[in-house]
Formats: structure tokens, C-alpha cells, sequence
């Protein structure tokens, strides 16, 4: 269930079509695991107060119209998902969350705790250095 800013945060996406999260029967649709976790990541980082929330949709609608300046836009390589994880990457840089160091480090731990039964929930926030997921 949303709190009132992730409830805030996730409607405010939906007004216009090219920034709207993909949605299936109403609801958000992931396809991918670490599509919800980007998701949720963004919305933690900025209800935490990292960034506002109005940077974070800014910087995804201008990321969105960097891919379609660059591709066909029916291109099939197009994925909303991987804009938003360009978008939290920027965010995450920007606002000091972590240096490009430690976010190449966390992604690929992240990348690798793919294959672990116990990750990502057991193994803790995917930005803490003490995650037990190797």
C-alpha cells in the first residue's frame, strides 16, 4: 500500500504518455524484477529528501527525449524501464547518494545477486555498502 507521496509520486507519472510507467488491467506492470526495484528506489531516495520529485520526472522526461532524438521511435530496442534507471543513475550521482565509483560497485553487486535465491529482499538495501549478497 502507498503512503500519500509514493501515491503522489507514482500518479504524478501518469498525465502524460510518454513518461507514464507501463501499466497493465490499471495497476503498474514490471516486467523485470529490477524494473520495480528502480522503482521503488526512486521513490525512497526522493521521500528521503536526495532530490525533489520534480527533478527526478524533469530529468526522466529529458532522458526519454534523448533516446528518441538518437532512435527510431519504433524502434524495438525502446524500454521505458532502462530510461528510468538512466534517470535514477543521474539522480543518485547529482545529489551525492554515491560517487560513479560506488555506484559501479553497487550495480554490479546488484547484478550479481541476480542469480541468489535470498536476493534482493534478504540481502538489504540495494545502496548499502553492508549488503550480504556477493
Amino acid at each position: 500500500m502507498f503512503t500519500k507521496f509514493e501515491h503522489f509520486a507514482a500518479t504524478s507519472l501518469m498525465g502524460s504518455p510518454e513518461e507514464a510507467p507501463p501499466r497493465k488491467a490499471g495497476h503498474l506492470h514490471f516486467d523485470r524484477d529490477w524494473e520495480k526495484m528502480a522503482f521503488g528506489v526512486a521513490i525512497a531516495l526522493s521521500k528521503q529528501g536526495y532530490y525533489e520529485w520534480e527533478d527526478f520526472r524533469q530529468t526522466l522526461m529529458a532522458t526519454i527525449k534523448e533516446w528518441e532524438t538518437t532512435h527510431e521511435l519504433d524502434d524495438p530496442e525502446w524500454d521505458y524501464y532502462q530510461c528510468w534507471l538512466t534517470t535514477l543513475e543521474k539522480m543518485i550521482l547529482k545529489s551525492g547518494v554515491l560517487n560513479s565509483e560506488e555506484l559501479a560497485a553497487q550495480t554490479a553487486q546488484l547484478l550479481n545477486c541476480k542469480a541468489s535465491p535470498t536476493a534482493p529482499k534478504e540481502a538489504g538495501l540495494v545502496f548499502s555498502s553492508k549488503s550480504s549478497c556477493q
